[in-house]
């Protein structure tokens, strides 16, 4: 089976997301929060932490699918816990899967291990690309 890490995001790139592991609807990956990606105070900006979340989670839902050429972000929930410095890393668990929708949740911890973000979403496994 192709890794979902194969994908090109340039938007992943971009934040400097970097795999860990994948196995069959589980996702983990981590980001190392800089300067590019802090807010005024210092830590890590919430868009950030959302957005490594939402790529975590979507690629949870794709990697159950081989047949899947993604997951469009259908809901995204977040409860912004704890700010945020240094490595992050979210991990993203498939909680319940139809025939297009897969249900996630996810989160994202610091390197000592202290929870920093919980999250819920909806994503709906794609086959063909957006406009064909």
């Amino acid at each position: 089976m192709p890794s979902v890490f194969d994908l090109k995001i340039p938007y992943a790139e971009l934040l400097g997301m970097q795999r860990l592991t994948e196995e069959s609807g589980r996702v983990t990956a981590s980001v190392n929060i800089r300067p590019e990606l802090m807010n005024s105070w210092g830590a890590a900006h919430g868009g950030a932490i959302m957005s490594l979340l939402d790529m975590t989670m979507g690629m949870s839902a794709k990697s159950l699918d081989p047949e899947a050429i993604g997951a469009t972000t259908v809901e995204l929930k977040v409860n912004f816990l704890a700010a945020a410095t240094g490595e992050i890393r979210a991990a993203g668990q498939a909680t319940r899967a139809g025939r297009s929708l897969v249900f996630v949740e996810g989160e994202v911890r610091d390197s000592s291990g202290a929870l920093l973000a919980k999250a819920t979403g909806t994503f709906k496994l794609r086959h063909t690309r957006a406009g064909h």
